[in-house]
């Protein structure tokens, strides 16, 4: 089905723009083709979703049909629907996305989990809490975190001057940019003071790996935001080796992991000096893999009863070896 046949050029309603666009996109084997469509179709019609279900014989002007076209060839050459938009929502906010920048994935809402869990577990919501987010990328790890504190403040620190700029931006539209500094550096080195909470999601895939990605990933996401080297653990040990100097006592370390890889961080931060409990100190995400690891200053690993689940529809987390 060629795409002139399935979205014709003239009166094209949002019904028909659904039909023809779906069909499309199931035929290429994209796995969520009716959801796409119509993401897509509210993007390129300037249009809500509820005001696409309340009127789909509202026909497209001809400006939006020809952006929607646009937006269906860039999804079939596997572009993410995200980048499309401009925009990722993540623990349930909206946040610019471009190519400076790594896509947010729904694993790394994991980490916001267990964050609060750990926050809430210490009776700290409404304290004056310092958050460290290494790698920062969107901001969405930070931005969200004291969206949900209200009294905290906290520091995004990125290589990519782009990126911090993205970042800015979000916390302006979140409306936290009053409490969230960006500094332009590689990990720990811009900073300067001590933290409660230091959290990151590392590029983690082995420079070998990258091109066995899906193309989602390794076509749209900057390079060094995936690469972690030669096994993957470089960025690890770039953070290890500098963050006892950057966390206040009895403040933890959250880090994303990828797969097979919770034991070795936490070998990296247990050689950094730093306290985890005698097995491991480890959260998965919804698909059972582990996606958190996390160690102290000065204290033991957190409890697994510490954290809960603090978002509808995520699972309970866990620590466990």
């Amino acid at each position: 089905m060629g795409l002139s046949h399935a979205l014709p050029q003239t009166a094209l309603t949002l019904r028909g723009a659904f039909a023809g666009a779906a069909a499309m996109l199931r035929q290429a084997g994209v796995p969520t083709p009716e959801l796409d469509a119509r993401l897509l179709i509210c993007h390129a019609a300037g249009v809500s979703h509820e005001s696409y279900v309340a009127r789909p014989d509202w026909e497209l002007a001809p400006d939006a049909a020809a952006q929607l076209r646009r937006c269906i060839e860039r999804r079939l050459d596997g572009e993410p629907v995200s980048r499309i938009l401009g925009q990722r929502e993540f623990w349930g906010r909206a946040f610019l996305v471009d190519r400076h920048t790594l896509d947010p994935r729904p694993d790394t809402e994991t980490l916001i989990e267990v964050a609060l869990g750990l926050v809430a577990s210490q009776g700290l919501r409404e304290q004056p809490l310092r958050l460290l987010d290494l790698g920062t990328g969107t901001g969405c790890i930070l931005l969200t975190l004291l969206a949900e504190l209200p009294n905290a403040t906290g520091v995004g620190t990125d290589r990519s001057v782009p990126a911090l700029a993205l970042a800015s931006a979000n916390a302006r539209r979140l409306g936290v940019d009053d409490r969230a500094a960006f500094l332009a550096g590689d990990w720990l080195e811009p900073v300067s003071g001590s933290f409660d909470l230091i959290l990151a999601n590392p590029p983690y895939v082995a420079t070998g790996e990258i091109g066995r990605l899906p193309r989602e990933v390794g076509a749209y996401d900057p390079w060094g935001a995936l690469d972690g080297g030669t096994d993957g653990l470089d960025a690890y040990r770039r953070i290890a080796g500098g963050v006892r100097r950057a966390l206040r006592p009895g403040g933890a370390i959250l880090l994303e992991v990828g797969a097979e890889q919770a034991d070795r961080v936490l070998s990296l931060l247990r050689e950094a000096g730093l306290a985890i409990d005698g097995k491991a100190c480890m959260w998965r995400d919804l698909g059972g893999r582990p996606r958190v690891v996390a160690a102290r200053e000065g204290a033991a690993c957190l409890p697994a009863q510490m954290v809960a689940s603090q978002k509808k529809g995520l699972g309970k987390s866990r620590c466990s070896g």
